[in-house]
């Protein structure tokens, strides 16, 4: 390879994974669930304060949540602030398909 080529490698579809984090699945769904709450927000018009009110948290909470810091906080809990926020949230169950691995994905869909 010479000094002017850029090597390009081609990611998984889940950044945690790729950078070897552990459960990175669950890493994944959370950042997809806080990504749900900030649309949300933003699509209401709320300010971080009264996104804070609905919440039960403090407005600089909010916007650590907002920026990705989602440490501490369970999957559940973020569905209940999606609920808090006026969504209604689907989880839906469906068998591995044949010939996949055994292991189980979590996917998060956010609808309009």
């Amino acid at each position: 390879m010479g000094s002017n080529e850029t090597l390009i490698e081609e990611g998984s579809g889940n950044v945690f994974a790729d950078l070897g984090f552990p459960n990175p699945e669950e890493h994944l769904s959370k950042a997809k669930l806080v990504r749900a709450i900030g649309i949300t927000i933003k699509t209401r018009g709320l300010s971080q304060k009264e996104a804070a009110e609905l919440l039960g948290i403090d407005q600089p909470k909010v916007s650590k949540l907002l920026r990705g810091h989602y440490q501490g906080y369970s999957s559940d809990r973020l569905l209940n602030f999606l609920n808090l926020l006026g969504q209604d949230v689907v989880i839906t169950i469906l068998p591995v398909a044949a010939g996949q691995p055994q292991l189980g994905q979590i996917s998060v869909a956010i609808g309009n």
